[in-house]
């Protein structure tokens, strides 16, 4: 239905627009017609009906018609479901030729959004696409967009192409058709759900999508552009743009062709002259820093050359010297070797002399020989048989400790015999005083009798404690139940306070001003007579978490964070300080006085079965009775039916039933009305949404009795403790006594048994005594086995002793014969002394002359290797082959220098003194210093070329800037004339202007919109916060008007921008927009809105599109013009 509203109509085209196959084309002309209130009427078309609320608009103008004799156009008995354009667009005025090139001249939707199929043919001026909400205006915007290549992000709705497709369908068809000189342009869009993709076709042939946004584009639309294309999620984002996005939006929406690119050519010669300042800046401040370093290493490459002539001696003295050295060298070898030819002669003659007494030495030692080797065989002897006397002595050592063993043997024989006769003489003593003790001991009497008592009562004392403890068992089995049950419980109860928790910090994320209220609640709940239940989501216990989502769909959030309330009074307590005093945003309810929580269905549940409806909402959780009353009395969740996926598939079957309202399947929630004049059955379906907040269930009931469990629990375990106390003392009574009598039956025991023990006892001792009396030792036969035992000992030892002293005669015979050999041989060592101090002090001198020579060979061969390595060392360091002589320059050179090693390291020393002064130079000094002196030539070069190029961009952006600002400004001033007149006209003031900080940067240039909606304020910039909403969509509506004139793009689309406007400001609006688009110099414009005011001013130029919604409407094929305007007549006849 369309929203209740007056037209004051002049000459205009009426187009209706429908779901569902539904195309209805009106057309009338050349009336005047004021109109009264619109109201709905019924208008009966055979086997179909449609409900408009517009019937009272069209009445008129079939009854205009009439009296006019049916002047129909052709066009009016058109099938515009299959026809291209009304014969009134074609020809005359209405012609093709009215149409601004890109105008879209024809729109055809196929399962796209809300339509099953229809055709739209908007006219070439103003088209004014009025319907109530939902009923598919914005998908005609969305047509228009994504049959124009537009992205999805444009619409601000679902980011897939696919979520376009009328829900159920596999894929959905655009096509529109673009007027265009020399042949209209034909775009198809074919989308497919499955992948989001697209078929594209241009007049008929297959293409890709970037071969028609080249077309679009050369036809100049830009539906990316908020200024030529602002839908309805759009609209809020037109105040948001920025001063330069605005500029850039409206150069590609009325400026010319080349504005745009003249501008985006300024920036990029403006980045491209910054780079080239920055570039020329760098090479300049490179270049001066370059020839100051250079200055300042000038005075080091002096230093540096300096220093390499000192360098340069000081290599030619280190290659000469080597050279030095090694002929020092070689005079000191040749002089060596004379020393040693003249020592050799000497020690010659020194060994001559030597002989004969050397000889006499060698014979003595020949004699010498042979008597010490005698002295050693004697020695190895002597130690032979000094071993085997050893051995010998330690026999016999063994034979004495053998005897003496012997001895103690027998000695401890005769101490045991004495031990023996102690212990007898003990135990007769012991005998007689037994006797004496058991004499007294017959006297006393009879204890048996009170032991047998004592017995008895020990056995009771027995039996009460296993009564005990078996009671004591029992308590502590029954408590461990206990303690296990309280854990088991006490865990149900976490898990439950931890969903709680969950839900509880859920609400806090989703509404802060509740969570708020609910912690003041908890803590002043005594402040209210009545119950007061905490918010729903928290207190409603969903059955089955699968159920959750149906309850969250049916109760709005608003309810569900609502607080309950039993009374009124309570409610408006609380409202008092959480909404007044605590300025928290929350929401309470009272419960009906009368409780509804057990309201009966309509219809019992097992009647509905064969829907496949398996319950009712109100059976899906559970709820204190306050808040069930209030969801019974509200949203009737008693008389909701859910079903399954056969419900889905009966669906048509389903919504037949008379008394339902709401139903929900598997996946989706319908709400059926029946109309209060045909009585037909309209239905709307919506996805049911994933749960939220009540998939996390609580049984409040079930906590309740878990907490009353955990106190029975713990009322249990007090008194089995209790009971546990009691048991303890008594056994502790018990076992007292036990002790006692124990105690007395052990004295007793005692007592009885002392007799028997002194008896035991005395006839132990008796056998004890007879046995030692039995067993005595025989000391006379021990005494002769012992003197038997060491004469044979004393046996043993003459034997050894023989032996030992043998080996003692010839330890002595040796040792005689060793004396004899060694005086020999001292009076031979004594010759042999003799002769050697003889001929000492010729072997000295003999000695030393042979060590002279020695050395003075060693040292010939050191100098000669010496000089070797000196000749090598010195040819390496100049760079001599082996073979090769000295170098007639490096002669010449050596002649300039000191010939001696003394004044060479003189020189040396005093050369490198001078070269060390200059510290801090080095070779790249004067590489750097000769690379610096190019790189400043080439710097220079390239500071030239990059100050030629930047003079010269400086002369095309002087250019360029001509070329656009001027063009800008006159197009600003225009769009601000016009802008002006329309906020003059409104009795407001506006202005729009080129704004920039600075000239030169281009890329900051933007329009700034002012406006002022009261006399008593200042001109203020549109900003998305400084005005209202309404004031808002006032300036865009404006600001998108004063472009209309302009006419630089096919056409224009605004989505539902006066729903913010007040009244008065709607209606001036409303005129600008029929003056401005509907003059023939303006291009075409879609102005979408739900509602309109009462007596507007319409011009003949417009085309109104009317959208309906209902499942009877009309096919447009099926609509007959003069059927409709006769049934008018006719019920206006009747009334």
């Amino acid at each position: 239905m369309i929203s209740r509203h007056e037209f004051n109509s002049r000459a205009s085209t009426l187009h209706a627009v429908v779901r569902g196959d539904e195309l209805i084309r009106y057309t009338s002309s050349g009336f005047q017609h004021r109109l009264g209130e619109a109201r709905e009427c019924e208008l009966n078309i055979p086997a179909i009906n449609v409900v408009v609320s517009f019937s009272r608009l069209l009445f008129l103008a079939a009854m205009a018609e009439l009296s006019k004799k049916r002047r129909i156009t052709q066009s009016s008995s058109s099938q515009t479901s299959r026809s291209s354009l009304s014969s009134s667009q074609l020809d005359g005025s209405g012609g093709e030729s009215r149409y601004v090139e890109g105008s879209i001249l024809r729109l055809t939707m196929k399962n796209f959004l809300t339509y099953d199929y229809s055709v739209v043919y908007p006219g070439p001026n103003l088209n004014m696409i009025v319907g109530a909400n939902g009923t598919g205006k914005s998908s005609i915007v969305c047509a228009i967009c994504l049959g124009l290549a537009g992205k999805t992000a444009i619409l601000g709705r679902g980011d897939k192409v696919g979520l376009y497709v009328k829900r159920g369908c596999h894929k959905g068809f655009i096509e529109i058709e673009l007027y265009k000189s020399g042949g209209k342009l034909v775009i198809n869009r074919e989308i497919h759900v499955e992948n989001n993709q697209s078929l594209w076709m241009l007049n008929g042939r297959h293409c890709n999508q970037k071969t028609v946004e080249e077309e679009v584009k050369a036809l100049r639309i830009q539906v990316s552009n908020l200024c030529q294309f602002l839908p309805q999620e759009k609209v809020g984002e037109f105040a948001k743009m920025s001063k330069i996005e605005l500029l850039e939006a409206t150069e590609k929406s009325v400026g010319p062709p080349e504005m745009y690119e003249y501008h985006c050519e300024l920036k990029n010669f403006r980045n491209r002259e910054r780079e080239l300042e920055n570039v020329v800046k760098e090479k300049a401040s490179f270049l001066e820093k370059a020839k100051q370093r250079n200055e300042r290493n000038k005075h080091d490459v002096n230093r540096y050359y300096e220093k390499k002539r000192h360098l340069d001696v000081i290599e030619l003295l280190e290659k000469k010297k080597p050279w030095v050295e090694y002929e020092t060298t070689r005079k000191e070898l040749e002089g060596v070797k004379k020393e040693r030819d003249e020592a050799k002669k000497q020690l010659s003659t020194l060994k001559q002399a030597q002989a004969p007494m050397l000889k006499k030495i060698q014979l003595i030692d020949n004699q010498l020989k042979p008597t010490e080797a005698q002295i050693k065989a004697k020695t190895v002897a002597i130690k032979e048989a000094s071993l085997k006397c050893k051995q010998k002595q330690d026999q016999l050592d063994r034979k004495h400790k053998e005897i003496e063993d012997i001895k103690q043997t027998q000695r401890l024989k005769q101490m045991e015999e004495e031990d023996q006769q102690k212990r007898i003489s003990n135990t007769r003593r012991t005998i007689e005083d037994l006797k004496a003790e058991l004499a007294k001991v017959g006297d006393q009497p009879d204890v048996s009798p009170r032991i047998n008592a004592v017995n008895v009562e020990l056995r009771r004392i027995q039996v009460d404690r296993a009564k005990i403890e078996g009671e004591k068992s029992d308590l502590r089995r029954e408590k461990d139940n206990i303690v296990a049950e309280s854990k088991m419980l006490e865990k149900k109860l976490n898990d439950m306070n931890n969903m709680m928790n969950a839900k509880e910090e859920k609400l806090r994320g989703r509404h802060r001003d509740t969570h708020a209220a609910l912690q003041w609640l908890r803590q002043n709940r005594e402040l209210f007579v009545g119950n007061v239940h905490e918010p729903m989501m928290l207190v409603i216990s969903v059955k089955d978490h699968r159920y959750a989502k149906y309850v969250e769909n049916h109760i709005s959030f608003h309810d569900l964070r609502a607080f309950v309330f039993q009374r009124k009074d309570d409610m408006e307590k609380f409202m008092t300080e959480v909404r007044d005093k605590m300025n928290l945003k929350v929401n309470s309810i009272s419960a009906p006085e009368e409780s509804c929580s057990k309201r009966s269905p309509s219809r019992n549940i097992e009647s509905l079965r064969r829907f496949g409806f398996f319950t009712y909402l109100r059976e899906m959780f559970d709820a204190p009775d306050e808040v069930m009353s209030y969801l019974c009395h509200q949203y009737r969740v008693h008389d909701v039916p859910v079903g399954n996926e056969q419900t889905k598939s009966m669906i048509r079957t389903v919504i037949e039933e008379p008394y339902l309202k709401v139903l929900y399947t598997t996946e989706e929630r319908y709400t059926l009305k029946r109309s209060f004049y045909s009585n037909k059955i309209s239905t709307s379906n919506s996805a049911v949404h994933p749960s939220q907040y009540l998939t996390i269930t609580v049984d409040a009931e079930e906590k309740r009795q878990l907490e009353q469990q955990m106190k029975a629990c713990e009322s249990k375990s007090r008194d089995i403790d209790e009971r546990m106390k009691a048991l303890q003392k008594e056994f502790t009574a018990l076992d007292r006594r036990d002790n006692e009598l124990l105690a007395e039956k052990k004295q007793l025991s005692e007592l009885k048994g002392k007799k028997r023990q002194l008896e035991q006892k005395i006839s132990t001792k008796q056998d004890s005594l007879r046995q030692m009396e039995q067993s005595v030792i025989d000391l006379k036969k021990i005494e002769e086995e012992t003197k038997e035992k060491i004469a044979a000992v004393n046996c043993q030892k003459v034997t050894i002793v023989t032996a030992f002293m043998a080996q003692m005669k010839l330890r002595a015979k040796l040792t005689m014969e060793k004396v004899y050999l060694a005086l020999e041989t001292v009076g031979l060592t004594a010759e042999k002394t003799k002769l050697e101090n003889d001929c000492r002090e010729g072997a000295s001198e003999l000695k030393t002359t042979d060590q002279i020579c020695a050395r003075l060979e060693q040292r010939k061969v050191q100098l000669t290797e010496l000089c070797k390595g000196m000749l090598k060392r010195a040819k390496t360091i100049c760079r001599m082959q082996h073979d090769e002589s000295l170098p007639e320059d490096l002669r010449n050179a050596f002649s300039k220098l000191p010939d001696t090693l003394d004044e060479i390291d003189a020189m040396l020393n005093e050369e490198r003194s001078r070269a060390e002064c200059f510290t801090g130079l080095s070779e790249s000094v004067v590489d750097e210093y000769n690379r610096r002196e190019q790189e400043i030539k080439h710097l220079e070069k390239e500071l030239e070329d990059k100050s030629n190029a930047l003079n010269a961009y400086r002369q095309n952006i002087s250019e360029a800037k001509e070329r656009w600002l001027n063009p800008l400004k006159q197009l600003v001033e225009q769009i601000n004339g016009k802008f002006s007149d329309f906020f003059r006209s409104m009795q407001c003031a506006g202005e729009v202007d080129l704004h920039s900080e600075n000239e030169e940067e281009y890329d900051k240039y933007g329009i700034r919109i002012r406006v002022k909606f009261h006399s008593s304020t200042q001109l203020h910039e549109l900003t998305a916060h400084h005005q209202s909403g309404g004031e808002r969509s006032v300036s865009t509506m404006l600001y998108l008007m004063a472009l209309q004139e302009l006419n630089r793009c096919p056409f224009r689309v605004v989505d539902e921008i006066n729903q913010g406007m007040d009244p008065v400001n709607e209606r001036r609006v409303f005129d600008i927009v029929v003056r401005t688009a509907c003059k023939e110099t303006t291009s075409q414009y879609f102005f979408i809105t739900p509602k309109l005011l009462q007596n507007l001013q319409y011009a003949e130029e417009m085309t109104v599109l009317c959208v309906h919604n209902g499942a009877q409407m009309l096919p447009p094929n099926q609509w007959d013009e003069k059927v409709f305007v006769r049934r008018c007549l006719q019920r206006k006849a009747r009334a």
